[in-house]
Protein backbone atom coordinates (compact mmCIF):
# COMPACT_ATOMS: atom_id res chain seq x y z
CA UNK A 1 0.00 0.00 0.00
CA UNK A 2 1.75 3.00 -1.32
CA UNK A 3 -0.88 5.55 -0.48
CA UNK A 4 -3.90 6.55 1.47
CA UNK A 5 -5.33 7.29 -1.84
CA UNK A 6 -5.50 4.10 -2.08
CA UNK A 7 -8.19 3.36 0.61
CA UNK A 8 -11.26 5.19 -0.49
CA UNK A 9 -11.79 6.96 2.71
CA UNK A 10 -14.52 9.17 3.42
CA UNK A 11 -14.09 13.24 1.85
CA UNK A 12 -13.74 14.38 5.68
CA UNK A 13 -11.15 11.87 6.91
CA UNK A 14 -9.12 11.97 4.03
CA UNK A 15 -9.05 15.60 4.42
CA UNK A 16 -8.14 15.27 7.96
CA UNK A 17 -5.32 12.85 7.17
CA UNK A 18 -3.72 15.19 5.03
CA UNK A 19 -3.86 18.06 7.22
CA UNK A 20 -1.91 15.83 9.25
CA UNK A 21 1.04 15.72 6.77
CA UNK A 22 0.74 11.62 6.35
CA UNK A 23 1.02 10.35 2.82
CA UNK A 24 1.70 6.56 3.15
CA UNK A 25 0.49 4.18 5.83
CA UNK A 26 3.24 2.82 8.03
CA UNK A 27 3.72 -1.01 8.21
CA UNK A 28 1.38 -1.40 10.87
CA UNK A 29 -1.54 0.62 9.18
CA UNK A 30 -1.24 -1.26 6.43
CA UNK A 31 -1.57 -4.76 8.04
CA UNK A 32 -4.49 -4.00 10.04
CA UNK A 33 -6.57 -2.26 8.22
CA UNK A 34 -8.73 -4.61 6.04
CA UNK A 35 -8.60 -7.09 8.80
CA UNK A 36 -10.34 -4.45 11.36
CA UNK A 37 -12.65 -3.06 8.51
CA UNK A 38 -13.62 -6.49 8.19
CA UNK A 39 -15.04 -6.53 11.70
CA UNK A 40 -12.59 -9.47 12.79
CA UNK A 41 -10.95 -9.56 16.50
CA UNK A 42 -7.02 -8.18 16.18
CA UNK A 43 -4.12 -8.07 18.07
CA UNK A 44 -0.87 -5.58 17.06
CA UNK A 45 2.23 -6.06 17.83
CA UNK A 46 3.91 -3.47 17.20
CA UNK A 47 7.12 -1.08 18.51
CA UNK A 48 5.97 2.56 19.79
CA UNK A 49 5.87 5.39 17.04
CA UNK A 50 4.77 2.93 14.01
CA UNK A 51 1.75 4.64 14.21
CA UNK A 52 -0.79 2.65 16.05
CA UNK A 53 -3.60 5.25 17.08
CA UNK A 54 -4.25 5.46 13.32
CA UNK A 55 -4.20 2.55 12.40
CA UNK A 56 -6.99 1.07 14.53
CA UNK A 57 -8.76 4.43 14.32
CA UNK A 58 -8.66 4.69 10.40
CA UNK A 59 -11.04 1.56 9.79
CA UNK A 60 -13.17 2.28 12.87
CA UNK A 61 -14.10 5.98 11.57
CA UNK A 62 -14.65 4.41 8.53
CA UNK A 63 -17.63 2.30 9.26
CA UNK A 64 -18.99 4.60 12.36
CA UNK A 65 -21.84 6.97 11.62
CA UNK A 66 -23.40 10.07 13.20
CA UNK A 67 -26.61 9.01 16.42
CA UNK A 68 -28.45 10.94 18.24
CA UNK A 69 -28.09 8.43 20.88
CA UNK A 70 -25.32 9.91 23.40
CA UNK A 71 -24.04 6.38 24.70
CA UNK A 72 -20.87 5.64 23.18
CA UNK A 73 -20.41 3.07 19.82
CA UNK A 74 -16.77 2.73 19.98
CA UNK A 75 -14.65 2.66 23.94
CA UNK A 76 -10.83 3.13 23.56
CA UNK A 77 -9.08 1.92 27.02
CA UNK A 78 -5.60 3.05 27.55
CA UNK A 79 -3.55 2.61 30.97
CA UNK A 80 -2.36 6.00 32.04
CA UNK A 81 -4.59 9.75 32.09
CA UNK A 82 -1.05 11.22 29.95
CA UNK A 83 -2.23 8.21 27.13
CA UNK A 84 -5.84 8.82 27.07
CA UNK A 85 -5.58 13.30 26.65
CA UNK A 86 -2.88 12.11 23.98
CA UNK A 87 -5.17 9.81 22.46
CA UNK A 88 -8.00 12.50 22.59
CA UNK A 89 -6.12 14.91 21.13
CA UNK A 90 -5.06 12.48 18.00
CA UNK A 91 -8.62 10.97 17.51
CA UNK A 92 -10.10 15.02 17.45
CA UNK A 93 -7.78 15.50 14.77
CA UNK A 94 -8.81 12.53 12.64
CA UNK A 95 -12.64 13.55 13.21
CA UNK A 96 -12.87 16.99 12.88
CA UNK A 97 -14.52 17.82 9.48
CA UNK A 98 -17.15 15.24 11.17
CA UNK A 99 -19.79 15.78 14.24
CA UNK A 100 -18.74 12.90 15.83
CA UNK A 101 -18.14 13.47 19.71
CA UNK A 102 -15.29 12.42 21.12
CA UNK A 103 -14.18 12.83 24.99
CA UNK A 104 -11.33 10.98 27.48
CA UNK A 105 -12.37 10.16 30.92
CA UNK A 106 -9.43 9.20 33.95
CA UNK A 107 -8.83 9.08 37.17
CA UNK A 108 -7.96 12.18 39.12
CA UNK A 109 -10.82 14.06 38.10
CA UNK A 110 -14.12 14.72 40.27
CA UNK A 111 -16.68 12.05 39.29
CA UNK A 112 -18.82 14.93 38.67
CA UNK A 113 -17.22 16.15 35.64
CA UNK A 114 -17.10 13.05 33.90
CA UNK A 115 -20.75 12.21 35.00
CA UNK A 116 -21.66 15.27 33.22
CA UNK A 117 -19.29 14.78 30.47
CA UNK A 118 -20.50 11.79 29.37
CA UNK A 119 -24.27 12.66 29.83
CA UNK A 120 -24.01 15.25 27.22
CA UNK A 121 -23.21 12.40 24.28
CA UNK A 122 -20.24 10.44 23.02
CA UNK A 123 -19.52 8.65 20.46
CA UNK A 124 -15.80 7.46 20.52
CA UNK A 125 -14.91 7.34 24.49
CA UNK A 126 -11.25 7.46 25.41
CA UNK A 127 -10.26 5.94 29.60
CA UNK A 128 -8.73 4.48 31.45
CA UNK A 129 -9.85 1.22 33.36
CA UNK A 130 -11.29 1.87 36.74
CA UNK A 131 -12.70 5.36 35.76
CA UNK A 132 -14.80 3.65 32.70
CA UNK A 133 -15.68 0.60 35.40
CA UNK A 134 -16.65 3.12 38.09
CA UNK A 135 -18.86 4.98 35.60
CA UNK A 136 -20.42 2.38 34.34
CA UNK A 137 -21.03 0.81 37.87
CA UNK A 138 -22.53 4.23 39.23
CA UNK A 139 -25.56 3.75 36.27
CA UNK A 140 -23.51 7.06 35.01
CA UNK A 141 -22.68 5.37 31.64
CA UNK A 142 -24.46 3.09 29.60
CA UNK A 143 -22.28 0.52 27.18
CA UNK A 144 -25.24 -1.59 26.07
CA UNK A 145 -24.34 -0.04 22.28
CA UNK A 146 -20.68 -0.26 22.39
CA UNK A 147 -19.59 -2.63 18.84
CA UNK A 148 -15.67 -1.71 19.01
CA UNK A 149 -13.54 -1.76 21.76
CA UNK A 150 -9.59 -1.14 21.62
CA UNK A 151 -7.03 -1.61 24.04
CA UNK A 152 -4.25 0.42 23.44
CA UNK A 153 -0.71 -0.30 25.40
CA UNK A 154 -2.38 -3.70 26.84
CA UNK A 155 1.16 -4.91 28.36
CA UNK A 156 1.60 -1.54 30.39
CA UNK A 157 -2.07 -2.46 31.37
CA UNK A 158 -1.21 -5.49 32.50
CA UNK A 159 1.82 -4.31 34.12
CA UNK A 160 0.00 -1.74 36.19
CA UNK A 161 -2.39 -3.93 37.71
CA UNK A 162 -5.37 -3.56 35.44
CA UNK A 163 -6.10 -7.19 34.93
CA UNK A 164 -9.23 -7.16 37.51
CA UNK A 165 -10.43 -4.20 35.95
CA UNK A 166 -10.27 -5.56 32.37
CA UNK A 167 -12.00 -8.86 33.27
CA UNK A 168 -14.74 -6.57 35.12
CA UNK A 169 -15.15 -4.06 31.54
CA UNK A 170 -15.09 -7.23 29.30
CA UNK A 171 -18.38 -8.68 31.34
CA UNK A 172 -20.27 -5.21 31.38
CA UNK A 173 -19.69 -5.03 27.55
CA UNK A 174 -22.29 -6.60 24.97
CA UNK A 175 -20.69 -9.86 23.87
CA UNK A 176 -21.44 -8.81 20.43
CA UNK A 177 -18.44 -6.84 19.48
CA UNK A 178 -15.63 -6.16 17.33
CA UNK A 179 -12.16 -6.73 20.04
CA UNK A 180 -8.82 -4.85 19.07
CA UNK A 181 -5.96 -4.65 21.12
CA UNK A 182 -2.47 -3.41 20.57
CA UNK A 183 0.78 -3.77 22.34
CA UNK A 184 4.56 -3.63 22.37
CA UNK A 185 5.06 -7.13 23.65
CA UNK A 186 3.51 -10.48 24.21
CA UNK A 187 3.06 -12.23 27.81
CA UNK A 188 1.18 -14.73 29.28
CA UNK A 189 -1.31 -13.01 30.62
CA UNK A 190 -2.07 -11.49 27.11
CA UNK A 191 -2.83 -14.89 25.49
CA UNK A 192 -4.56 -16.26 28.62
CA UNK A 193 -7.11 -12.39 27.68
CA UNK A 194 -7.11 -13.61 24.27
CA UNK A 195 -7.97 -17.19 24.82
CA UNK A 196 -11.28 -16.04 27.24
CA UNK A 197 -12.27 -12.60 25.57
CA UNK A 198 -11.39 -12.36 21.51
CA UNK A 199 -12.74 -14.78 19.07
CA UNK A 200 -10.24 -15.80 17.01
CA UNK A 201 -8.56 -13.26 17.03
CA UNK A 202 -5.90 -12.42 13.79
CA UNK A 203 -2.11 -11.44 15.00
CA UNK A 204 -0.44 -9.31 13.03
CA UNK A 205 3.51 -8.35 14.19
CA UNK A 206 5.80 -5.61 12.93
CA UNK A 207 9.20 -4.66 14.42
CA UNK A 208 9.61 -7.58 16.93
CA UNK A 209 9.70 -6.55 20.54
CA UNK A 210 14.30 -6.45 20.55
CA UNK A 211 14.70 -5.98 16.83
CA UNK A 212 17.22 -2.96 17.42
CA UNK A 213 16.36 0.38 16.51
CA UNK A 214 18.27 1.40 13.44
CA UNK A 215 18.08 4.99 13.74
CA UNK A 216 19.22 5.40 16.87
CA UNK A 217 22.86 5.62 18.10
CA UNK A 218 23.56 3.56 21.04
CA UNK A 219 26.63 4.13 23.53
CA UNK A 220 27.01 2.88 27.42
CA UNK A 221 28.66 3.95 30.29
CA UNK A 222 29.92 2.05 33.35
CA UNK A 223 29.63 3.89 36.19
CA UNK A 224 30.22 3.33 40.27
CA UNK A 225 27.27 4.41 42.23
CA UNK A 226 24.43 6.45 41.92
CA UNK A 227 26.06 9.84 42.62
CA UNK A 228 28.71 9.08 40.28
CA UNK A 229 25.61 8.62 37.61
CA UNK A 230 24.60 12.47 38.83
CA UNK A 231 28.04 13.88 38.63
CA UNK A 232 28.35 12.41 34.45
CA UNK A 233 24.78 13.52 33.62
CA UNK A 234 25.72 16.78 34.45
CA UNK A 235 28.85 16.73 32.31
CA UNK A 236 26.66 16.10 29.62
CA UNK A 237 23.69 18.28 29.83
CA UNK A 238 25.88 20.89 30.28
CA UNK A 239 26.38 20.71 26.68
CA UNK A 240 22.68 22.33 25.78
CA UNK A 241 24.22 22.21 22.12
CA UNK A 242 24.26 18.49 21.62
CA UNK A 243 21.73 17.14 24.46
CA UNK A 244 18.62 20.07 22.86
CA UNK A 245 15.63 17.91 24.54
CA UNK A 246 16.73 14.82 27.08
CA UNK A 247 14.61 12.18 28.25
CA UNK A 248 16.17 10.71 31.60
CA UNK A 249 14.86 7.47 32.79
CA UNK A 250 15.40 5.87 36.65
CA UNK A 251 13.95 2.77 37.94
CA UNK A 252 11.40 3.87 40.41
CA UNK A 253 10.13 7.37 42.14
CA UNK A 254 12.02 7.68 45.03
CA UNK A 255 15.38 7.93 42.62
CA UNK A 256 13.75 10.01 40.33
CA UNK A 257 12.84 12.40 43.31
CA UNK A 258 16.19 12.17 44.24
CA UNK A 259 18.17 13.18 41.01
CA UNK A 260 15.28 16.00 40.39
CA UNK A 261 16.72 17.83 43.15
CA UNK A 262 19.98 16.84 42.37
CA UNK A 263 19.29 18.64 38.81
CA UNK A 264 17.98 21.31 40.47
CA UNK A 265 21.29 22.74 41.04
CA UNK A 266 22.50 24.39 37.83
CA UNK A 267 19.35 23.17 36.20
CA UNK A 268 16.41 24.64 38.11
CA UNK A 269 14.88 26.23 35.30
CA UNK A 270 15.39 23.77 32.86
CA UNK A 271 14.50 20.17 34.21
CA UNK A 272 10.90 19.15 34.93
CA UNK A 273 10.05 15.33 36.53
CA UNK A 274 6.86 12.87 36.06
CA UNK A 275 5.89 9.65 37.59
CA UNK A 276 3.23 8.32 38.96
CA UNK A 277 3.76 9.70 42.68
CA UNK A 278 2.58 13.19 41.18
CA UNK A 279 -0.64 14.54 41.19
CA UNK A 280 -2.42 14.66 37.65
CA UNK A 281 -2.27 18.29 37.39
CA UNK A 282 1.64 18.08 38.56
CA UNK A 283 2.22 15.73 35.32
CA UNK A 284 0.29 17.47 32.77
CA UNK A 285 1.77 20.44 33.34
CA UNK A 286 5.38 18.87 33.27
CA UNK A 287 4.39 16.94 30.28
CA UNK A 288 3.02 20.05 28.62
CA UNK A 289 6.64 22.24 28.96
CA UNK A 290 8.67 19.53 27.88
CA UNK A 291 6.70 19.03 24.84
CA UNK A 292 6.51 23.04 24.49
CA UNK A 293 10.55 22.63 25.06
CA UNK A 294 9.79 24.97 28.26
CA UNK A 295 11.95 22.66 29.91
CA UNK A 296 15.13 20.90 28.09
CA UNK A 297 15.74 17.98 30.41
CA UNK A 298 12.93 15.45 31.59
CA UNK A 299 13.23 12.99 34.62
CA UNK A 300 10.61 10.02 34.64
CA UNK A 301 9.90 6.67 35.86
CA UNK A 302 8.74 3.97 33.04
CA UNK A 303 5.09 5.74 33.25
CA UNK A 304 6.63 7.43 30.27
CA UNK A 305 8.39 4.29 28.51
CA UNK A 306 4.80 3.70 26.39
CA UNK A 307 2.47 5.10 24.25
CA UNK A 308 3.32 9.14 25.06
CA UNK A 309 4.50 10.95 21.81
CA UNK A 310 6.64 14.06 22.27
CA UNK A 311 8.36 14.95 19.50
CA UNK A 312 12.01 15.83 18.89
CA UNK A 313 13.81 14.06 21.90
CA UNK A 314 17.44 14.19 20.78
CA UNK A 315 18.74 11.90 23.86
CA UNK A 316 17.02 8.90 25.52
CA UNK A 317 19.49 8.58 28.94
CA UNK A 318 18.87 5.43 30.92
CA UNK A 319 20.27 6.79 34.03
CA UNK A 320 19.50 3.32 35.71
CA UNK A 321 19.36 0.51 33.62
CA UNK A 322 15.75 -1.68 33.38
CA UNK A 323 15.53 -5.02 35.17
CA UNK A 324 13.37 -6.25 31.98
CA UNK A 325 15.19 -5.93 28.70
CA UNK A 326 12.26 -4.98 26.76
CA UNK A 327 11.73 -1.55 28.97
CA UNK A 328 15.16 -0.85 27.49
CA UNK A 329 13.19 -1.05 23.88
CA UNK A 330 10.29 1.22 24.82
CA UNK A 331 12.74 3.73 26.77
CA UNK A 332 14.83 4.21 23.65
CA UNK A 333 11.71 4.42 20.98
CA UNK A 334 11.11 8.11 22.62
CA UNK A 335 13.88 8.77 20.50
CA UNK A 336 14.29 8.33 16.71
CA UNK A 337 10.74 9.02 15.79
CA UNK A 338 9.41 9.05 12.86
CA UNK A 339 12.34 7.96 10.88
CA UNK A 340 14.66 10.49 12.57
CA UNK A 341 18.06 10.15 13.93
CA UNK A 342 18.15 9.82 17.88
CA UNK A 343 20.28 8.56 20.61
CA UNK A 344 20.71 6.68 23.28
CA UNK A 345 22.95 6.85 27.21
CA UNK A 346 22.71 3.57 28.98
CA UNK A 347 24.41 4.03 32.90
CA UNK A 348 25.36 1.20 34.34
CA UNK A 349 27.12 -0.06 37.61
CA UNK A 350 28.50 -3.72 38.45
CA UNK A 351 25.35 -4.18 39.88
CA UNK A 352 23.40 -3.85 36.83
CA UNK A 353 25.84 -5.63 34.22
CA UNK A 354 23.76 -8.82 34.40
CA UNK A 355 20.77 -6.48 33.18
CA UNK A 356 23.24 -4.70 30.09
CA UNK A 357 23.92 -8.19 28.87
CA UNK A 358 20.12 -8.77 29.14
CA UNK A 359 19.68 -6.00 26.74
CA UNK A 360 22.46 -7.00 24.33
CA UNK A 361 21.42 -10.91 24.26
CA UNK A 362 17.74 -9.86 23.58
CA UNK A 363 18.96 -7.27 20.92
CA UNK A 364 22.22 -9.55 19.41
CA UNK A 365 24.00 -6.30 19.65
CA UNK A 366 26.43 -5.74 21.98
CA UNK A 367 26.19 -1.40 23.00
CA UNK A 368 29.49 0.36 22.29
CA UNK A 369 31.14 1.22 25.36
CA UNK A 370 31.98 5.38 26.09
CA UNK A 371 35.00 5.78 28.27
CA UNK A 372 34.67 7.24 31.43
CA UNK A 373 35.38 11.29 31.08
CA UNK A 374 38.49 12.24 33.34
CA UNK A 375 37.13 15.26 34.75
CA UNK A 376 33.48 13.72 36.03
CA UNK A 377 34.14 13.21 39.82
CA UNK A 378 33.70 9.74 40.79
CA UNK A 379 32.07 10.00 44.06
CA UNK A 380 32.10 7.53 46.87
CA UNK A 381 29.00 8.45 48.72
CA UNK A 382 26.38 6.05 48.31
CA UNK A 383 22.70 6.44 48.86
CA UNK A 384 21.14 4.50 51.48
CA UNK A 385 20.12 1.80 48.97
CA UNK A 386 23.75 1.33 47.79
CA UNK A 387 25.08 0.69 51.52
CA UNK A 388 25.95 -2.81 52.51
CA UNK A 389 23.32 -3.89 55.18
CA UNK A 390 24.68 -5.16 58.64
CA UNK A 391 24.38 -8.62 59.11
CA UNK A 392 22.61 -9.53 61.82
CA UNK A 393 23.25 -12.40 63.89
CA UNK A 394 20.27 -14.53 65.31
CA UNK A 395 19.91 -14.18 69.04
CA UNK A 396 19.25 -16.83 71.43
CA UNK A 397 15.99 -16.72 72.28
CA UNK A 398 15.68 -16.56 76.13
CA UNK A 399 12.72 -18.09 77.88
CA UNK A 400 12.10 -15.82 81.25
CA UNK A 401 9.76 -17.79 84.06
CA UNK A 402 6.41 -15.84 83.42
CA UNK A 403 5.75 -13.72 86.66
CA UNK A 404 2.10 -13.56 88.65
CA UNK A 405 1.50 -9.39 88.65
CA UNK A 406 -1.04 -7.10 90.49
CA UNK A 407 -3.38 -8.46 88.12
CA UNK A 408 -3.81 -11.81 89.41
CA UNK A 409 -5.47 -13.04 92.21
CA UNK A 410 -6.87 -16.01 94.23
CA UNK A 411 -10.80 -16.87 93.38
CA UNK A 412 -13.17 -15.75 96.06
CA UNK A 413 -14.46 -18.26 98.49
CA UNK A 414 -17.81 -18.64 96.94
CA UNK A 415 -16.15 -19.42 93.33
CA UNK A 416 -14.44 -21.77 94.56
CA UNK A 417 -17.88 -24.37 93.75
CA UNK A 418 -17.08 -27.75 92.01
CA UNK A 419 -19.86 -30.10 90.71
CA UNK A 420 -21.50 -32.08 93.26
CA UNK A 421 -22.58 -34.67 90.84
CA UNK A 422 -25.55 -37.09 91.73
CA UNK A 423 -26.08 -36.62 94.84
CA UNK A 424 -26.32 -32.56 94.54
CA UNK A 425 -29.19 -33.31 92.40
CA UNK A 426 -30.51 -35.40 95.50
CA UNK A 427 -30.60 -32.43 97.90
CA UNK A 428 -32.69 -30.46 95.01
CA UNK A 429 -35.28 -32.48 94.41
CA UNK A 430 -35.60 -33.07 98.31
CA UNK A 431 -36.02 -28.90 98.78
CA UNK A 432 -38.61 -28.51 95.34
CA UNK A 433 -40.50 -31.79 95.65
CA UNK A 434 -42.80 -31.72 92.64
CA UNK A 435 -46.50 -32.43 93.33
CA UNK A 436 -47.72 -35.56 93.98
CA UNK A 437 -51.05 -35.29 91.85
CA UNK A 438 -50.26 -34.44 88.40
CA UNK A 439 -52.82 -32.78 86.41
CA UNK A 440 -53.97 -29.15 86.62
CA UNK A 441 -52.60 -27.33 89.05
CA UNK A 442 -55.95 -25.49 90.04
CA UNK A 443 -57.52 -29.06 90.39
CA UNK A 444 -54.98 -30.16 92.99
CA UNK A 445 -55.36 -27.04 94.63
CA UNK A 446 -59.07 -26.91 94.83
CA UNK A 447 -58.30 -31.25 96.12
CA UNK A 448 -56.56 -29.89 99.27
CA UNK A 449 -58.88 -27.59 99.94
CA UNK A 450 -61.57 -30.78 100.57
Amino acid sequence: MNSFNELNLPKQLFRAIEDLGFIKPTPIQAKTYSIILSGRDIVGIAQTGTGKTLAFMLPLLQNIKFSKDGNPRIVVIAPTRELVIQLVDQIKNYTKYTSLRVCGVYGGVKMGTHIELVQNGVDILVATPARIYDLTISKALILKHVNKLVIDEVDIMLDLGYLFQLKNIFDLLPTRRQNIMFSATMTEEIDALLDNFFTAPERVSIAVSGTRLENINQQCYEVKNFNTKINLLKHLLNDKENYKKVLVFVSNKTRADLLFESLQIGFVNDVCLIHSGKTQNFRINSLQQFSNNECRIMVSTDIMARGIDVDDISHVINFDTPHYPENYIHRIGRTGRAKKLGNSLLFYTQAEKEYKDNIEKLMNYIIPTVEFPNNVTISSELIAEEKPKPIEFDKPVVFEKELVGSAFHEKKEHNKKTNMGGSYRKKIKEKYKKPKTKGDKNFNKRRKKQ
